[in-house]
C-alpha cells in the first residue's frame, strides 16, 4: 500500500495523518496505569494493598481482552496483521538498523510490534500466575477450589519473577521509544496521545482495513461478561483443603470465655494435645475442665488441626519455636509477619494482647487471615 493512498484515507491534523485510533490510545494508557499500579502494589506496598493489586490485575486482563478483539476487527494500525511480522522481517529490520538504513514506519516497526506482542503475553502470564497463587496461598479467587497451597506458594514465586521480567520489558520498551523518537526525530509519546504523525516520503504505511466497531464491541462485551460470570461462579466454590465448618460451640464457649477461640487449624495435633494435657497450668492460669468437656474439646481440636487444612496459616504456624512450642505468637512466621508492628499497638486497649488475632484480622474465626481482611484498629496506632 503506497503512502499517498494511505493519506487520502486519513483526516489531516497539524499536517499529519491519523495513525492511532482512540481505542488503541485509551488501551495503551490504561494498560500503562494498571500495570504500574499492579507492579507498585505487588513489589513495594505491604500485603494490605492486595485488593488494589487485584483490581489493577483484573483491569489489565480486561483491557487485553478488548485489545485482542480490536486487533482482529479494528482499523489499520490497530490490527495485529499490521505489526506482527515473521522472523525474516524482524531480522531484516535489525540489519537495516545496524546499517543505519532502517525505514520509518507510520505504525509499529517490526521490533516495536514484537515488543507489543511480548508485553501482552507477559501480562497475561502475570495474571494467570497471580490467579493460581491467590487460589493456593490465600484460598481465594476462581482457582481456589482446585489449587493446593504448595502449588500456590510455588506459583507466587513464579508470579514475582514474571513481575520483574515485565518491569524489565517495560524499561526496554521505553528505551526503544526514546531511541526511535531520536532516530526519526519525532515525539512518539505525543503521537500515542493525539494519535497523529507527520507523513514523510519513503514511510512504510500500514495496510488499510475497515474497522468493525459494532462487531468488536459485541464480541468484547460477550467475552468480558462470560469471563466475569465464570470467575464469580468459580470463586464461590470452597477452597481446596478448607473445610467449611463452624467452631464447635462448646469449644467456642469454654475457650472463648477467656480469650478468642483460636481456629483449630492454627496448631498441629501434637500442639493441641500438649495444650489440653495440662489445662491446670494453661499459660499461667488454671483452665481445668471436667473430663467430658475436656474430652469433647480435645477430640474436636485434633479432628480439625493444621494437618486437616491446606491454608497459609496451617502450613506456616505449624512450624513452632522449639523454645516455646505451644504459643502461636512465638512461631517464626508470626514474628516475621508482625515484626513492623510496635509493641504499643498490642498493648493498646483496642488490641489488648498480641494473641488477640480478631482485633485486626476480621476473618480470624475462619483461619484464613486474608490481607484484605486485616486492619489495625485506628485508635491502636501509635
Amino acid at each position: 500500500m503506497n503512502l499517498a493512498a494511505f493519506r487520502t484515507r486519513q483526516p489531516a491534523l497539524r499536517a499529519g495523518v491519523k495513525v492511532w485510533d482512540a481505542t488503541v490510545r485509551a488501551f495503551h494508557w490504561s494498560l500503562v496505569a494498571s500495570v504500574a499500579v499492579a507492579l507498585a502494589t505487588g513489589l513495594l506496598a505491604p500485603a494490605a494493598w492486595i485488593t488494589v493489586h487485584l483490581v489493577a490485575g483484573t483491569l489489565a486482563a480486561a483491557l487485553i481482552v478488548v485489545r485482542v478483539v480490536w486487533g482482529l476487527w479494528g482499523p489499520g494500525t490497530a490490527r495485529f496483521s499490521s505489526f506482527v511480522h515473521g522472523p525474516r522481517a524482524l531480522i531484516g529490520h535489525c540489519r537495516e538498523l545496524a546499517g543505519g538504513m532502517a525505514r520509518r514506519h507510520l505504525g509499529h516497526n517490526p521490533l516495536g510490534g514484537a515488543m507489543i506482542v511480548l508485553l501482552l503475553v507477559v501480562v497475561v502470564v502475570a495474571v494467570l500466575t497471580g490467579v493460581v497463587a491467590l487460589g493456593g496461598e490465600l484460598k481465594s479467587g476462581p482457582l481456589a477450589f482446585l489449587t493446593t497451597f504448595d502449588v500456590g506458594w510455588a506459583m507466587r514465586r513464579v508470579h514475582k519473577l514474571v513481575a520483574y521480567a515485565l518491569l524489565g520489558l517495560v524499561a526496554l520498551h521505553v528505551t526503544g521509544v526514546v531511541f526511535e523518537s531520536r532516530r526519526c526525530r519525532e515525539n512518539l509519546v505525543r503521537a500515542m496521545v493525539d494519535g497523529h504523525k507527520t507523513a514523510r516520503p519513503g514511510d512504510v504505511a500500514p495496510p488499510l482495513h475497515v474497522a468493525r466497531p459494532l462487531l468488536a464491541a459485541v464480541v468484547a462485551t460477550a467475552l468480558l461478561l462470560t469471563g466475569a460470570g465464570t470467575v464469580y461462579a468459580l470463586a464461590q466454590r470452597p477452597g481446596l483443603g478448607v473445610p467449611r465448618a463452624p467452631l464447635d460451640p462448646v469449644y467456642a464457649d469454654e475457650c472463648g470465655a477467656c480469650h478468642i477461640a483460636y481456629h483449630p487449624s492454627l496448631a498441629t495435633a501434637a500442639t493441641w494435645s500438649a495444650v489440653m494435657a495440662d489445662l491446670s497450668h494453661h499459660y499461667g492460669d488454671n483452665a481445668a475442665l471436667d473430663a467430658a468437656t475436656a474430652d469433647r474439646i480435645r477430640t474436636y481440636l485434633l479432628a480439625h488441626s493444621a494437618e486437616h487444612y491446606d491454608t497459609l496459616a496451617a502450613h506456616r504456624l505449624s512450624r513452632t519455636d522449639p523454645a516455646d512450642p505451644l504459643r502461636i505468637t512465638a512461631s517464626p512466621f508470626w514474628r516475621r509477619m508482625h515484626r513492623r508492628i510496635p509493641a504499643s499497638v498490642f498493648a493498646s486497649k483496642h488490641v489488648v494482647a498480641s494473641g488477640n488475632c480478631a482485633a485486626c484480622h476480621h476473618d480470624a474465626a475462619s483461619g484464613l487471615f486474608e490481607p484484605s481482611a486485616t486492619e489495625i484498629p485506628e485508635n491502636a496506632e501509635p
